[in-house]
């Protein structure tokens, strides 16, 4: 009976060592790790850094590619890279997060003020019996029509921002300062001030005649 025991503790032994020497183990466990790491931080790294994202997709194709191949160590360390990057993500992420507000900050200080300009020149116009030099009823039209267009555009940005969607309230927010520039321009106003140039600022008049009003 002890013989019998020894024989199978022997074997047991050696099963044990083979799955210790085999590579093949570590590589599946490595995979699964580097796999588990990217999903944990996929959705919100993505709204983000894209792009870094899908580079780690990519990689971490690539490692499964070299387990396919029976490359376990080589498929180990391309993981072990992987489960890396994908922590170095969300750094990455916070990072662009912090730059994303900080524009859309700079953007929405100044988008109100700018609408309230136009809409307040708009106004002045439409009472006037006489309107500036190069400005005609169809401009003054124009002007009002696309106000409208800027401040619905303004809306669904602040919408996004609220949303979280960060990218998209930007993109929409700078688009709507473009028209409004355009629409200040039209109306002989002042352009709005550029970010981090608000404080003080009085931009809802005309363009001062050189040397001041």
């Amino acid at each position: 009976m002890k013989r019998i025991l020894s024989v199978v503790a022997a074997l047991l032994f050696a099963v044990a060592l083979a799955a210790c020497s085999d590579p093949k183990a570590p590589a599946e466990k490595a995979l699964k790790a580097a796999e588990e790491a990217l999903n944990s931080v996929k959705t919100e790294t993505m709204k983000y850094v894209p792009d870094q994202v899908k580079s780690v997709e990519d990689a971490l194709k690539a490692a499964k590619d070299t387990f396919a191949k029976g490359d376990y160590a080589g498929a180990t360390s391309a993981a072990n890279a992987v489960a890396a990057k994908a922590k170095d993500l969300v750094s990455a992420s916070a990072a662009r997060k912090a730059e994303l507000t900080k524009d859309w900050e700079e953007l929405n200080a100044g988008m109100p003020m700018t609408i309230a300009a136009i809409q307040s020149r708009v106004d002045e116009l439409s009472r006037s019996r006489k309107l500036p030099k190069n400005l005609d009823k169809a401009k003054l039209e124009s002007a009002r029509s696309g106000l409208a267009e800027v401040s619905k555009s303004w809306d669904e940005a602040s919408n996004a921002y609220k949303e979280g969607s960060l990218a998209d309230a930007l993109a929409k927010g700078k688009g709507a300062r473009e028209k409004a520039a355009q629409i200040m321009s039209s109306l002989g106003m002042a352009p709005p001030p550029a970010a981090g140039t608000l404080s003080g600022m009085d931009f809802s008049g005309e363009t001062p005649a050189a040397g001041g009003r």
